[in-house]
């Protein structure tokens, strides 16, 4: 009997490591496409939802548009529409004044982002500058 390995039911190693490495190849790329579709897929049901948002928005400006005016219709069954005007535009301006002042307060309280990025890029220029030093 002999002891020599059969090559057709048996591959070799080299055969093994090459198609394990086609096999790793294929898996990678239809993993990939995969996650493309995916994303595809994620991007397309983002961009209907920003889309309706918009919608959302704009029918809301529109209906406070709406309220606005029969906000000076009812001051006009009272008043001179003019005047009812007037009176709901002074209204809206001094929400808008209020509405400016918290987000300036607001935006004031911001710290600048860059200032943690500046330091932690500083510290890693030192850190390089001071391994390049130390191999030397």
């Amino acid at each position: 009997m002999s002891a020599a390995p059969n090559s057709t039911t048996n591959p070799s190693i080299g055969e093994l490591i090459s198609a394990f490495s086609a096999q790793t190849s294929r898996l990678v790329r239809d993993e990939m496409r995969l996650a493309q579709k995916e994303l595809q897929q994620s991007a397309k049901h983002a961009g209907i939802g920003v889309g309706l948002l918009s919608v959302a928005g704009l029918l809301a400006v529109l209906g406070l548009a709406t309220l606005i005016a029969a906000a000076v219709a009812a001051l006009a069954l009272v008043l001179p529409v003019w005047a009812a005007a007037v009176i709901v535009a002074l209204v809206l301006f001094v929400a808008a004044g209020i509405a400016a002042m918290v987000s300036k307060k607001q935006a004031e309280q911001v710290a600048p982002p860059a200032a943690e990025s500046v330091d932690s890029v500083k510290l890693d220029i030192a850190q390089i500058k001071e391994a390049r030093h130390d191999r030397n």
